[in-house]
């Protein structure tokens, strides 16, 4: 058996190297976390602006509107944007 040389780690000793460890260990722990968080942010693509033109294409091509409404309001647009430069 070994002598332990002044009867070893109080119990105020004990106590704090558990909290720093236990602190330890949660600073890693946000830490990763966090950084996990900031290097997987995706960039969201810029968008373009939405053109009156740009919703009459996407109506027509989600089935909303046909080929014949589609000619005659995209007449529309033009003429009024034709007016409206003027």
């Amino acid at each position: 058996m070994m002598p332990w040389y002044g009867g070893g780690m109080p119990g105020w000793g004990m106590l704090f190297l558990a909290a720093g460890t236990l602190f330890l260990l949660a600073v890693l722990i946000v830490g990763a976390v966090a950084l996990g968080r900031y290097t997987s942010r995706a960039t969201p693509a810029p968008q373009e602006p939405a053109t009156p033109q740009r919703i009459l294409a996407q109506r027509q091509a989600r089935g909303e509107i046909g080929e014949q409404e589609y000619s005659r309001m995209m007449a529309l647009v033009d003429d009024a944007g034709r007016h409206s430069a003027t």
